[in-house]
């Protein structure tokens, strides 16, 4: 791979950001649409607040799946600020372990009723659309266990845990 070619992540990261950034514009544009239609015409199309409500559930589960490996989620890394300076780096690789396993816990506890309402969902459709309606908890269920992996990589290797935004958690 030559040095001008980004980093498959990288591209996985764009591809990801680009597919929520083209939901959210049908997401804008179908409620637009709507909202004129109903307005001005006196009716609006019903598949667009099905369609917007689906788009919108799966545009927010992609993004805090794509926010976990950046280190932009909150989870417990508060108690790491404070305890940073006064605390062994034992202690510390001790906490961050325990950190990743409650998020690992957290998933499988999200992943879990999130695939009891998949299941649930199966045997049912939306009304105007006609989908299923077991693609409104599908993108937890993704999500819990992409992040669940993910979160279970690092309490296995150890890894630490970003403090992206340390700055600006200390100053709240």
């Amino acid at each position: 791979m030559s040095t001008h070619e980004p980093a498959p992540a990288s591209r996985l990261q764009r591809l990801v950001e680009t597919t929520m950034a083209v939901m959210l514009a049908i997401m804008a544009g179908s409620v637009f649409v709507n909202v004129v239609l109903r307005y001005g015409f006196g009716g609006g199309i019903a598949a667009s607040e099905e369609l917007s409500r689906l788009l919108f559930v799966w545009m927010v589960f992609l993004g805090a799946t794509a926010a976990y490996p950046l280190g932009h989620h909150r989870a417990f890394t508060s108690l790491l600020l404070v305890l940073r300076g006064r605390w062994s780096g034992r202690a510390l690789a001790v906490m961050t372990r325990l950190i990743h396993a409650l998020v690992l816990l957290a998933c499988v506890l999200v992943g879990w009723g999130a695939w009891q309402q998949v299941i649930v969902g199966m045997d049912s459709t939306s009304v105007v659309l006609g989908y299923p309606a077991a693609l409104l908890p599908l993108p937890a269920f993704l999500c819990a266990a992409a992040i669940g992996v993910m979160a279970a990589v690092q309490l296995l290797r150890g890894t630490p845990i970003r403090l992206v935004h340390a700055a600006e958690v200390e100053a709240e």
